[in-house]
Order: structure tokens, then sequence, then C-alpha cells
């Protein structure tokens, strides 16, 4: 491969600018970065590389914020749940966070914003019934009900940056100070960050990108009393709730929210809650507010002759890049961070910018660059998860984060990021702007549609959780799979029908999120434009309780299309005679064994056209069905691997009916894949995995050959049209 130059941002720090000198040349990178807790001295701003200079809009800028504590930012949280033993109970609701960083508002009068809540009956408590006792953060609720349960929402000032705060306990910060939040649409602090940018840009000429990190309001993460993680979602809005806020909001749709809204029963409308009107109202009216102050902010820039970026992180609620109104804002870029293929399709996909870069990991931390750790495993892991996802979408850049002299101490890293950003710049130069062949289309049908593209079942950026990951993987296995892909939401459906062009639709969660649908599923107009849409020859892939909401009889709500439903204990006199696998499937045809995840226990046949694929444990774990022209596929979970993206490629391909397409620019074996661009007349054959691997290639004709491919090689080969 020969040698390239550019397309990659470097982290840099004070006094280290022989070293940067070096790894910039051994990684071809043409831009350096500031990182959190780091920064860039003049003779590395001197060097030949643009400069990406970390901008913090409503934090750290403490001298400002100290002057205006009735501006610091809000959120609305709920006490632990607590049982009344008699007709008096007193509630200490700041037990289980940590002072550190909340303190509750007493600024604004708790009788006008807090809320007292019956959760055993759900009833509110008439504010005559309760007082709070500031000195001691306790509150007493009289006339109670012996042994119902209560809680507290109560409005707190939040003292702390979530993300420094978690820097500063990683790195071991010490007396750095805390830097402390503020809320722009005060009016001092909204006066503020126009009057102290002004002077930045003038300040800061050597900048040439502004990398804001990010803008207003923090995605939830509340600490709990030890300082660690209590709840966190990436998407939540919680806090960007005030006083202000709440008021405007009344203002502008006409009725005022209630604490509920917001603190919802405790569970903070995280993205698996279905959504209800007013919380949707309110992430609508936060998105408009956010793009319009963003977009005041970019100009600026703009006028002092700068590029705006900004990460895809940290404070970035209102700008969800997929909204209605992102465009507006005018960003020039996007960064983020890669945690897998599903990540780097989430960046990579955005419209209404210049270009895209990808934070690869692993972050030069001393949580993974310390004596004894080999940083090289997770960033290959990384890559090479990622790759996938790029030969479908390639971003425009990549780099890193972090202290560079810690990962300067390891020269195998060193050399495996050599080999990452020549592979990189091989790629996008050869299929940037490319579009790849695809043989499907794809819907994921969820609550939330376009607005959360490449994002469902994301909890905390990028991480692992035990009730995602037989999900997750769908969307992992499609982000680098010759599909595309679109995100639609129940309502669009209800509105527009199915986009015509579509060939198959996903739904796939737990009963009751916003994934699966909950009962969303009894809109009688869903139901039907979705089943009449298959009986004329649409596919429906249902994974996991896809359709789930108990009603008139039925568990999966589309039970009739995918030939399957689930005892619930109901029906338990009702005769299942139908337990009998198929000798083979088309769906199943490369399975050397299965991996559902979770999976799902007892699953049935409705009837004798229900096709078995995987009968285990008493129940059906894979499994399709006729349903008029149509086809429906019930799958139980599925984990990321190489065995079960096959697996969910051939189940798109049969619910089609699109199987003699299958074999069009395909690899027999599950580990490699073929990527294919018309345009271009070139393809890829690359293999996914860290070993030796042979395949059989299949072109664009179904013409086969052998290929042999090292550990995780790509082999780029030229094709011409026949006929």
């Amino acid at each position: 491969m020969k040698k390239s130059k550019g397309r990659v941002t470097l982290p840099s720090q004070q006094n280290f600018l022989k070293e940067t000198k070096e790894l910039m040349e051994r990684w071809g990178a043409d831009a350096l970065r500031d990182s959190d807790g780091t920064k860039l001295d003049n003779e590395i701003k001197q060097l030949d590389a643009k400069i990406y200079t970390t901008y913090f809009v409503a934090r750290s800028h403490n001298e400002f914020a100290k002057q205006h504590p009735e501006e610091v930012q809000q959120l609305y949280l709920m006490s632990q749940y607590h049982t009344a033993t008699d007709t008096e109970l007193e509630v200490a609701f700041m037990n289980g966070y940590f002072s550190e960083q909340i303190e509750p508002d007493y600024i604004h009068d708790p009788n006008v914003w807090w809320e007292v809540i019956n959760r055993t009956t759900g009833e509110v408590v008439h504010t005559d019934n309760w007082e709070v006792k500031k000195d001691e953060n306790r509150l007493l609720i009289g006339n109670a009900v012996p042994w119902h349960e209560y809680t507290v929402s109560f409005l707190a000032y939040m003292k702390w940056d979530p993300t420094q705060m978690y820097n500063h306990i990683t790195n071991d910060w010490g007396e750095k100070p805390h830097e402390i939040p503020f809320d722009v649409r005060q009016p001092h602090s909204n006066h503020f960050i126009r009057d102290y940018l002004r002077k930045w840009l003038k300040e800061n000429p050597d900048t040439d990108v502004v990398r804001f990190t990010t803008f207003f309001y923090h995605f939830t993460l509340v600490f709990n009393n030890l300082g660690k993680e209590k709840f966190v979602d990436w998407f939540g809005y919680g806090a960007s709730c005030s006083v202000a806020a709440l008021e405007a909001f009344e203002k502008e749709n006409g009725y005022r929210l209630r604490p509920e809204d917001i603190v919802d029963q405790g569970y903070y409308n995280t993205t698996f809650r279905v959504p209800t009107k007013a919380y949707l109202d309110y992430i609508d009216f936060i998105q408009q507010f956010v793009a319009r102050e963003v977009k005041d902010l970019v100009e600026m820039v703009h006028e002092g002759g700068k590029e705006a970026m900004m990460f895809l992180g940290d404070n970035w609620i209102g700008t969800e890049p997929y909204g209605k109104y992102f465009g507006v804002t005018g960003i020039d870029a996007v960064v983020g961070s890669v945690g897998d293929g599903t990540t780097l399709r989430m960046i990579a996909d955005i419209p209404n910018v210049t270009y895209t870069e990808g934070r690869f990991l692993p972050y030069f931390f001393p949580d993974t660059f310390y004596e004894g750790n080999n940083p090289v495993m997770e960033a290959n892991e990384n890559w090479l998860s990622a790759r996938r996802a790029l030969m479908r979408k390639p971003l425009d850049r990549i780099g890193y984060g972090g202290y560079l002299s810690l990962a300067y101490e390891f020269p195998d890293f060193v050399r495996y990021v050599e080999h990452i950003t020549d592979e990189f710049r091989d790629i996008y130069s050869k299929i940037k702007n490319v579009k790849p062949y695809a043989g499907i289309k794809v819907a994921i049908l969820n609550a939330w549609g376009k607005l959360r593209t490449w994002q469902s079942h994301t909890v905390a950026h990028g991480k692992w959780y035990k009730q995602t990951y037989s999900y997750h993987g769908v969307l992992e296995a499609l982000s680098g799979s010759a599909a595309d892909v679109i995100f639609i939401s129940f309502d669009d459906v209800i509105e527009n029908g199915v986009p015509k062009d579509v060939d198959v639709i996903i739904n796939t969660g737990d009963v009751g999120t916003a994934f699966s649908g909950g009962e969303r599923w009894l809109e009688a107009a869903l139901t039907a434009k979705i089943r009449e849409w298959i009986y004329n020859g649409g596919g429906f892939i249902g994974i996991g309780e896809p359709t789930a909401c108990h009603h008139e009889g039925r568990y999966f709500q589309l039970a009739n299309v995918l030939g399957v439903d689930k005892e619930l204990g109901f029906s338990l006199s009702t005769n299942k005679y139908f337990a009998e696998a198929v000798d083979s499937h088309f769906i199943s045809e490369d399975s050397d064994g299965y991996d559902f995840g979770e999976s799902i226990k007892n699953i049935y046949a409705l009837n004798k056209e229900t096709e078995i694929i995987e009968y285990s444990d008493g129940g059906i774990h894979l499994s399709s069905s006729p349903f008029g022209k149509g086809r429906g596929v019930y799958i139980a979970g599925l984990p990321f691997s190489h065995m079960n993206t096959r697996l969910l490629i051939r189940a798109l391909y049969y619910a089609a009916h699109k199987e003699d397409q299958f074999k069009i620019w395909h690899a027999s074996n599950v580990h490699c894949e073929v990527h294919a661009y018309p345009e271009i007349k070139k393809y890829a054959v690359v293999n996914n995995s860290t070993e030796k691997q042979v395949t059989n290639v299949y072109d664009g004709t179904g013409k086969k050959r052998v290929v042999t491919l090292e550990p995780s090689e790509i082999v780029w080969e030229e094709f011409l049209d026949e006929g």
C-alpha cells in the first residue's frame, strides 16, 4: 500500500513537540487537536497542520458562573421510593445523589415547581400536605396513607459538568476546579456566550477549527453519593430543564409540563420509553431553541474565518443531527466517537455537513494505557468492526483523543495506528462519494424513526448492555452489509404508509419499549397498513418481542404475519401441535450453530403453515411464515457475529422473495464480505477476521472464483460489465 498523507487528526499537548512531529509523519496527520485536560503550545500550533481547538460554550467559565448561581443548569430528579408507616413521612430526597454535583433549587418556590406523588395510587399529593425543610434537604409529608409508597420530584441545580466530572475522577485531577455548567437560555448567560466567543475568536488566530464540545445541554448523566454513575441516557433531555424553559414551553405550546413529564416515574424518558406527546413536544421545543442559538454562534465563527465543528456527545442535546432543525445551524463538520460499525454509520450518514470525522478508540487515557496492558487489542477490534461500515459509507476523517504522551510509550500501538491510517486513506481515495451495490432495502421500524438513525438500543454511547446486545446486533450487522437502510417511525407509516422502495421491515426489541412499540401496536391504522403492505408482497422480520402488546388474545399484534406468538400462561389449556423443525431452509443454509443471545422463551407456532427452522427447549427461536404474497420471519434475538450477520442477510432476502439474487456480489465464507462499486467498476473482498480465510467470491453475474485472504486483508479487483 502506497504511503499517503492527510485526513487524520492527532491529539497533542504541551512540551511534546518533537514526538508530535514524529507521529504526524508516521500517521500522516494533517490536523492537531487538544483534549479535555490538555493544551497546545505555540510551537505546536505553528506546525504545518490544521489546528482544532476545543471550545466549551456553557462550561469552563467558573468566574462567570459563580457570579450568577441562579443561572446554573437545572434538571428534575426523583427521590427514592419511601413507604409511609404512619400518617407522617419524612423523605430525605437527596439520598443517593452526589452533593458535589447536585444541589436542590430553593431559589424557585418548591410548592410551584416540585411534585410529591403517591406511587401506590399515582395521585399527586396536594402542596397543603407537604413542606420542605431546606436546611436538612428533607420533605415532610402529612396526611400520608400508611403503607403507601411516595416519591418527591424536585428541581435541582447541576453544579459540576458531568463529562468534566468523569474525566476529573478518571484522571485523578485532584484540586483542579469543578467546572460549573450554566444555562444559555438565561439572560446573563446568553449575553456572556456571545461576548466571550467574539473575544476568543480574536485571541486565537492560530485556530482553524472551533471544535464545539458541544453546545448547551449535556445528555442526562447523574452521579450517585459515591461519585459513580447513577443514571446515564445518551439521549436524555433532563439537563435542559429550567424554570425559564418550562415557562417558555407553556407560552409556546399552550399547556404546562408537569415534573412527572420529565421524571417519568424515575425512567426519565430514556430512549427505550415509548415517548409521550408531551415529551415529543418538549424535544421539539428544545431543538428549535438550540438550533437558533447554535446558528448564531456558527455565524460568528464563520465571520472569524474559521470552521465550526460539533462533537457528537457531551452537551449535544438539542442538536440531534437527524432532527428537523439541524440543517439550519450551518455547522461545517461533526466529529464523534467510533465504538463499532453502528456508531461509525451514525456519524458518516449525517446530512447537511461538509465533512464527518470519527474519533477512534482507545482514548489515550491511563485507564487503557498502563503498564502490562496491550492497547493494540482494543484498537484492532475497534478498527475491524468500524471498517465494515466504512466500506459502505466512509467518514471523511479519522482521529484520536487524549494524552499523546501516553500512546507514544507503546510502540506496537504506534505501528498499528500507522497501518490503520494508511488503510483508511486508501479506502477513502477509492470509494468516497461512490454508491456501493445494495441488493436489498431495509426499513427499521420503531417509535423514533429517522430522528435516531443508527441509534436504536443505545443506552450510553457505544457500550454493551445485557438487555440490548441481542438487538443492537441487528444494526451492527446491517452497518457493514450490502443493504440500504432507513429508519421509519410508527407515525411515518400511519401518515404515509411504507415507502414504495422498501423490501423488508424490521421491528425488534423487548415488549413495551420504544423499539418494539408497546401500545402503539393497538392503533388499528398501524397494523392494518403494515398487514396490507406485507400481504401484497412485502417482507417483515420480527426479532425478540416484535409488535408485542397483550391485546384481544394476541401478544404479537402481527402474529398472523409472523406465524408465531408467545405463551403467556393464559392458553396452556390449548394444545400446540406444531413443534417439528424443517430439514433445511434457505435462511439457515450457512449456519453451523445458533446464537440468539438472551433469546425469548415460549414462542409457539400458530398453524402448520409456519416453517419452524430452530426449535429447542420447548420453543421456537427461528421461523418463517407466508402471508399473502409476502413473508414474515421470526428470530428470538440476534447478537452481532459474522454468523449472525449471514443469518440476518439470508432472512432479508428470503422475506423479500429475492433468494435468486443472494449470490450477487457475495462471499461464501461468513468471515468475508464483498463490496461492489459499479460506478467505478471496482469491488473489494474483505477479510473481517484476524485469521487467514479462503472464500468463494461471486461477482455481479453470479460467477464464482476462489480468493485467499491474509488476516484482515482487503483485496481490490476491477470488473467489466457483461451483456
